[in-house]
């Protein structure tokens, strides 16, 4: 039984939490108990409503302690896929038909769920993927906007209606759902970027393979719950972790499947595309893809910003979360007039961040996983004979055997060099001297990507010359690159950064719709 919340009122963010109060820190302490003592469980997949167990499993671990085993996961298989597509078409057939309130309710309720017991959502993100508690409560915080916010749109499109009425007919305008879709979440925003995804479709009457991500699936389970507790019916959300070599292709490729979204690698991404676009036997439409692949982010430092905003925005954008965020400022261009002093400004400030057990609550934690670390440390070793050392260069050695990388700065580095082109995802900055503003514009336009950008500066014609030429999907001015808002700042990128999706805002479910104009002449 789905239970409706109105009236819903207005939009607003949900607020951050300040950890510096001594009651919110013990309610964090108490859930990293609470979670911490169920760790290890194992998860079913879930096929319209069936609990389903198979040979094969998928391990999370902590990447703080990656002994220790956050949950156990099924392994969906082809033979699966084509199971959770049928799951998902039988479901479509009623779910599209259920009123929008209705839907939406749903949505409401889940927020509503999410909210009581936010703290434990936060354990659960600190453990799984390495988040600090700043970073694992403002991933919560967004999963409650995206389904407040979409709940919200999603009633906005149901009442739409046609620009005119043409004389002697009632005219109108109707979003009508895609059908059965693959979502294919990202482990970086496993909590957020899944259910805004999921949501934004189920809202819309679509239904879904939900695919996570092999390295956060516990979350993405737990959301499932919740969904659940919520009263979705059965099929319309179909939980099933998996390889995407196997899984993941087979329900990209299946004729059945409508659209897919995903988050994730640029490789990944452009594959998808490329398997969606070749039509299979018994395909009668074009597969809609919304694609979120990337960034190489830059932030123009000018000659005569707030030189101690700047380091503070470029230090928050490059090393939260340890810089495993697509929107992570991963070049600072700074004005030659001051570069000298910045880098000292930055290489102070980099010496005070504590790095650590994201339990503990450090300003860094680990980065995701072994593979990650060692890719991290490869581009390192290139940064060496490409840059000059400031800070870092090194993994740290932890007793549990965690994957920690320390936030790591090179300067001198040339605008082409692969420091400076390549997305790293993680803690590593490279900064690049430029000859004043038309130079350094000039540098953060010249990489495939154009996700997020900033420039700090005091003057105005340099700020309207960003807002038209400084090519990336969300640009800030005088504040950092990262922190999209739902609702204020809809999200998504240029070129090889996806499909400009601008999640969380006012266009973001017509993605996951298809308009049908209907005409009907009126009797005279």
């Amino acid at each position: 039984m789905i239970l409706p919340r109105t009236p819903m009122g207005v939009f607003r963010n949900e607020p951050f939490t300040d950890f510096s109060h001594s009651d919110k820190q013990h309610a964090m302490k108490d859930a990293l108990l609470k979670v911490g003592d169920l760790l290890g469980h194992e998860y079913p997949l879930i096929i319209g409503g069936e609990r389903l167990h198979t040979p094969g499993k998928i391990e999370s671990h902590n990447p703080a302690r990656p002994a220790q085993i956050v949950g156990i996961h099924q392994k969906a298989g082809k033979d699966h896929a084509e199971a959770a597509i049928q799951a998902a078409l039988t479901a479509f057939s009623a779910w599209k038909y259920v009123p929008a309130g209705t839907r939406s309710s749903l949505l409401l309720r889940a927020a509503e769920i999410i909210q009581h017991r936010k703290f434990e959502f936060c354990a659960w993100l600190v453990y799984e993927v390495g988040k600090n508690w700043a970073e694992a409560d403002a991933d919560v915080a967004e999963t409650i906007d995206f389904l407040e916010f979409y709940a919200r749109e999603a009633l906005r499109l149901a009442a739409a209606t046609t620009p005119i009425q043409y004389p002697g007919e009632r005219d109108e305008l109707l979003y009508i759902p895609l059908g059965v879709g693959a979502v294919i979440p990202p482990w970086n925003f496993p909590f957020a970027i899944m259910a805004g995804m999921t949501a934004a479709a189920i809202v819309t009457g679509n239904t879904v393979v939900l695919k996570p991500s092999s390295d956060s699936p516990t979350i993405a389970a737990k959301f499932v719950e919740v969904l659940e507790e919520a009263g979705m019916p059965p099929g319309v959300v179909n939980f099933c972790p998996g390889s995407g070599a196997t899984f993941g292709n087979a329900i990209v490729e299946h004729p059945k499947t409508r659209f897919i979204a995903f988050t994730g690698s640029r490789d990944v991404g452009l594959d998808i595309h490329e398997k969606a676009a070749k039509t299979q036997p018994g395909q009668i439409w074009i597969k809609r893809t919304v694609l979120e692949m990337g960034g190489k982010d830059s932030i123009i430092v000018s000659g005569d910003c707030d030189l101690d905003a700047a380091v503070d925005g470029v230090i928050a954008s490059a090393f939260g979360f340890s810089g495993q965020k697509c929107s992570a400022c991963s070049r600072a261009i700074v004005d030659e007039l001051v570069y000298d002093l910045f880098i000292e400004r930055i290489r102070e400030r980099v010496a005070s961040l504590t790095i650590g057990d994201p339990t503990l609550n450090p300003n860094m934690g680990p980065v995701v996983n072994h593979a990650a670390m060692q890719s991290i440390l490869s581009y390192i070793e290139i940064g060496k004979s490409e840059g000059r050392l400031i800070a870092g260069g090194q993994a740290i050695e932890s007793p549990e055997g965690g994957y920690f990388v320390a936030p790591t700065v090179f300067a001198d580095v040339a605008p082409t060099a692969r420091l400076a082109q390549e997305e790293i995802f993680g803690p590593v900055l490279a900064l690049i001297k430029a000859k004043g503003f038309e130079e350094a514009l000039s540098i953060a336009n010249n990489t495939e990507y154009g996700l997020t950008g900033a420039i700090y500066t005091h003057d105005r014609v340099e700020l309207d010359r960003a807002r038209l030429d400084f090519h990336v999907g969300n640009l800030y001015l005088n504040r950092k690159c990262t922190g999209a808002m739902v609702g204020a700042h809809p999200f998504g990128g240029f070129n090889m950064s996806g499909t400009d999706s601008k999640a969380g805002g006012p266009d973001y479910l017509l993605l996951f719709t298809q308009a049908k104009s209907v005409a009907e002449r009126l009797s005279v």
